[in-house]
């Protein structure tokens, strides 16, 4: 099948890892910049946190006074962390800030890399993801950044992304549908595939309250750790298909309306075809075989929806937690998104649309001001050339 016929196929609407969505261009994603020690990414990925908070226990490990004992740093989750920044241990609670405060420092300097490149210029407001996000310390961390940043004259907003890093992965996925499909149709089916997990939901739009999509909301959702089951590639999408199957009887049995559509968010370049070039080594089995094409599998296990086509949209998983923000990101004209977990996830949108996607596609705006500045400067120099 050729790459055309393939992306039609699949798709049915636009193609796959597109630049251009309903309300947003992707002005770019999953960027991947290196300085002397390697990936940029790793230096505020979840486990460099986990390294310098283990560098900070080393001097007081020697003395005997580590707060968390023999506990490996990787293990300590996050609800402790946080218990200790709001408890009365002051040497415990030292030590964690100090982590805090070197990742804060190394966000700080990728975020200035990111600033700098031709693709992130401009960029008014920067909402911070994935796991790390979802925690006292993660948000200590986001804001001593900002703060960070402000102090050498970078006016940059950085903020938490408002919706659970779980969620957000599925409300994004909403953003890729156009917006017809809104109006017949009350919900959709989202998958957000990491290198951990795969989260599968029933998205309820709730367009009805709000045409911005700033009231949807996850109704069900069915997590599988494939990590633990270590399947076959194979293996994954028979259980994807049917974690999916799954959600819609649910969806039938609770009477919702559900759209003949699939969002899904996963890790990688995604190719217009569907296919993953780069960035899946994580993932069960090998996806960025050339023979493989999630989409396509999909729709092969769920050919029809209701009484119509399956149509399938995927895109990096960056990208699709980011849409989740869309709503909330009217203000400004440009902004981009990092996630901190396995490495950092990136993307940088600018927005189409004005009033929510109510209003008219800002380039439309744009051509017509300018229409209306040329006019005005024909009329002044007719005007000139009469006197």
């Amino acid at each position: 099948m050729a790459t055309d016929e393939l992306v039609k196929t699949t798709t049915g609407i636009a193609h796959h890892g597109a630049e251009r969505l309903p309300s947003v261009d992707v002005d770019s994603f999953n960027i991947e910049m290196k300085d002397e020690d390697g990936f940029l990414g790793d230096r505020a990925s979840k486990g460099a946190f986990r390294d310098m908070l283990d560098r900070w226990r080393k001097p007081l490990r020697k003395s005997g006074e580590d707060p968390f004992g023999d506990e490996p740093s990787e293990e300590i989750s996050k609800k402790t962390l946080d218990a200790i920044l709001a408890g009365d241990d002051i040497k415990a609670t030292a030590l964690v800030h100090s982590a805090i405060e070197e990742f804060a420092q190394e966000l700080a300097y990728v975020t200035r890399r990111f600033l700098k490149t031709k693709a992130w210029a401009k960029t008014e407001r920067i909402v911070v993801g994935g796991g790390f996000r979802d925690s006292k310390l993660g948000e200590l961390a986001i804001a001593r950044t900002e703060i960070i940043l402000r102090h050498e004259d970078i006016k940059i907003e950085m903020v938490p992304i408002r919706h659970h890093p779980d969620e957000a992965g599925l409300l994004g996925a909403l953003h890729l549908a156009p917006s017809w499909i809104f109006e017949a149709h009350d919900s959709i089916l989202a998958v957000d595939i990491g290198g951990t997990n795969i989260r599968c939901g029933l998205v309820e739009t709730s367009w009805k309250k709000a045409k911005d999509l700033s009231k949807a909301k996850v109704v069900q959702s069915e997590l599988w750790r494939h990590a633990d089951d270590e399947p076959t590639r194979e293996g994954a999408v028979k259980r994807l298909t049917k974690m999916l199957k799954g959600l819609i009887t649910e969806a039938e049995k609770e009477g919702y309306k559900l759209a003949p559509f699939i969002g899904i968010a996963c890790p990688g370049v995604i190719n217009a075809d569907g296919s993953i070039e780069k960035g899946a080594q994580n993932l069960p089995g090998n996806w960025e075989s050339s023979k493989f094409n999630l989409p396509a599998s999909l729709i092969e296990g769920i050919p029809e929806i209701g009484e119509h086509d399956t149509a399938i949209l995927m895109h990096n998983d960056g990208v699709v937690q980011g849409l989740s923000e869309v709503p909330f990101m009217q203000d400004v004209d440009r902004w981009g998104v990092l996630t901190i977990g396995t490495g950092l996830g990136n993307a940088r949108f600018t927005n189409r649309r004005k009033d929510n996607g109510n209003g008219k596609d800002k380039d439309k705006d744009k051509d017509k001001d300018k229409d209306k500045d040329s006019a005005e400067t024909g009329k002044k120099k007719a005007k000139s050339d009469k006197e």
